[in-house]
């Protein structure tokens, strides 16, 4: 079984870019030396806000798409674990059901095996 990442980075910018990954750590070292994709390239540095943690790759890009189509607000909540926003805020795009928080800059993680 691979385990796969779905995770949330801000941009120095403010901005937030959705991604996927069997390896995390490669991943964000990756996005910090300007090689993980054009977008965070020119949005340096990045920070590990958030991440998921699932059972398969698959998984993992199913809720980056997912990610993808919520609001800013939305990510917000998500990253600060404030489920009691995400339910208002669903009612206006995806659903939700996903757990994390994110601390003082510190990405934490939920173990998804769907």
């Amino acid at each position: 079984m691979t385990t796969a990442y779905t995770y949330i980075l801000q941009c120095a910018n403010g901005k937030y870019y959705v991604g996927s990954t069997t390896n995390l750590e490669a991943r964000l070292n990756e996005h910090q030396a300007g090689m993980g994709g054009k977008f965070t390239s020119t949005h340096l540095p990045v920070k590990l806000v958030y991440f998921e943690e699932y059972s398969s790759i698959h998984l993992a890009f199913s809720r980056e798409r997912q990610l993808h189509g919520w609001s800013r607000a939305k990510k917000e909540a998500l990253i600060r674990g404030d489920y009691e926003a995400l339910r208002p805020l669903a009612s206006a795009g995806s659903a939700t059901g996903s757990k994390g928080l994110a601390s003082a800059g510190l990405a934490t993680k939920e173990k998804r095996n769907e």
